[in-house]
């Protein structure tokens, strides 16, 4: 069995010490975190954290179970192989002199990017998208150069009229 990056969309409590003891919990078991988002949902007692994790079947079923035991989450949800809605969160600052300015641009616009910060010698470039996209727009401003890069990692939701 090889391993798989599995999408949970875990409804939980929002209160502190949650994102502890779920994090506490998956790393307890071995499992490293891909990426992790959380944030209160559209109630605000509630908040919805999207966790990636790289686990063979066995250990997967042996985590979610343990994961369903814990008082402060209220739902999990498997998106691994549904047509869920996935996208990331980047931000690229850009080496961009004057002169090169207008390319960096243009490849914005191409994405469907927004240029949120306009430096001396630099442009601050916001995405949104899936990895793929975000992975191809970081090829083309490598060539540039990039002053620095942050992702927000995966955030997903479950298509059409499921609940939660």
């Amino acid at each position: 069995m090889s391993d798989v990056k599995y999408i949970l969309s875990v409804l939980v409590e929002n209160k502190p010490g949650v994102l502890s003891r779920v994090t506490g919990l998956i790393s307890r078991r071995g499992f490293n975190i891909d990426s992790l988002t959380v944030a209160p949902t559209e109630d605000l007692t509630m908040s919805r954290m999207t966790i990636i994790v790289d686990a063979d079947e066995v250990a997967y079923e042996q985590l979610t179970k343990q994961l369903h035991k814990l008082v402060s989450v209220y739902k999990i949800s498997d998106l691994t192989d549904t047509d869920a809605i996935e996208r990331e969160l980047v931000l690229f600052k850009v080496i961009a002199p004057p002169d090169r300015r207008h390319e960096i641009i243009e490849i914005a616009n191409i994405f469907r990017a927004n240029i949120v910060d306009v430096g001396k010698n630099s442009l601050t470039v916001e995405a949104t998208g899936t990895a793929s996209k975000l992975d191809a727009m970081e090829d083309l401003f490598r060539s540039y150069g990039i002053r620095q890069l942050t992702r927000t990692g995966k955030i997903a939701m479950s298509r059409g009229a499921s609940d939660r």
